[in-house]
């Protein structure tokens, strides 16, 4: 089944600058041939929507916290009610920061290569010696679900839902495996920012380089969308579950909108993979793929971008 694709010089009310017009149509989403969690695939329908050409960046960020005087989840100490039997040592201001391991370790633990980070925020990707020289252009780091959701707010917008992104990250197009296509690299070239090389140790990018990109630095899709694929995940306003994805989580069983280890703490959809998806690892970068993400954390591979609706 072929998405529709709507013309991008016609939309309601004035252009928005840093935005691309998504007219509505029906297209499949999900996919019956990865995980679980993406099945099964169906019949979807969004209507016409606005969308950040994408995602938004540490220089729009930053314009917002000046704006606004928002302090971030990161940046504030976890309040030991909240979480009982916590170590003091442990309820500190920080964030996840990825952290590669000197050689190879078991892709069964994510704490191999992942480690709470004391004053790892958006302003200090890794820690609080790191600063944004270099990278006001790369996609913002560190936000969580309050973050996102203030900075809709203020430039008055919304968090896509997960079709609206679906729809979107497919860029008008057949229904293919990835955003381009049914292969990975076409011809050889790499489409988005993903792992390359053996996760999560080594890896062969040029110079060595393994976190984000300046945004726009791999080809848009066929909406002229760019990051929506690799980069960093990113927040969509739906709530997780496992057992069916319609457009609202009407029928969704609440209890999976928590995780296990956390149950009081629910859990949103993440889109997109991020720039440590891996095939031998995370083959989350398609638009299919979903993640669930706690509303209380942050990480140094999830972002976000917003969408006007009409």
């Amino acid at each position: 089944m072929r998405e529709t694709r709507p013309s991008p010089t016609i939309a309601p009310g004035a252009r928005r600058p840093g935005m691309t017009w998504i007219a509505g149509g029906t297209f499949r989403m999900g996919s019956d041939h990865h995980y679980a969690e993406e099945a099964p695939a169906r019949d979807a329908h969004v209507d016409g929507f606005w969308i950040d050409t994408g995602p938004v960046t540490n220089r729009q960020f930053a314009r917002f916290v000046r704006e606004t005087g928002w302090t971030t989840f990161a940046e504030i100490a976890p309040e030991p009610a909240d979480y009982p039997g916590a170590p003091p040592e442990a309820l500190v201001a920080g964030s996840l920061v990825f952290t590669p391991p000197t050689g190879p370790v078991p892709l069964d633990n994510p704490g191999g290569w992942w480690r709470y980070v004391a004053g790892a925020d958006w302003r200090h990707p890794l820690g609080p010696e790191s600063g944004l020289a270099g990278l006001w252009e790369h996609p913002v780091v560190h936000v969580a679900w309050t973050d996102v959701e203030a900075y809709a707010a203020w430039a008055g917008a919304d968090l896509p839902t997960e079709a609206e992104w679906e729809f979107a990250a497919r860029g008008g197009g057949a229904d293919t495996e990835f955003a381009w296509g049914d292969e990975l690299s076409p011809k050889g070239r790499l489409m988005a920012n993903t792992w390359q090389g053996p996760f999560p140790h080594q890896s062969l990018k040029p110079n060595g380089r393994f976190r984000t990109s300046k945004v726009g630095s791999f080809p848009a899709n066929g909406y002229g969308l760019v990051d929506m694929i690799g980069n960093v995940w990113e927040w969509t306003r739906d709530t997780w579950t496992v057992t069916c994805r319609p457009m609202s989580a009407c029928c969704a069983d609440p209890a999976e909108s928590f995780d296990p280890d956390a149950p009081t703490i629910p859990r949103k959809v993440l889109k997109g993979g991020s720039h440590l998806c891996a095939p031998s690892y995370c083959r989350r970068y398609r638009p299919a793929a979903r993640h669930a993400q706690s509303i209380d954390s942050s990480t140094s591979h999830v972002g976000f971008r917003c969408v006007v609706r009409p």
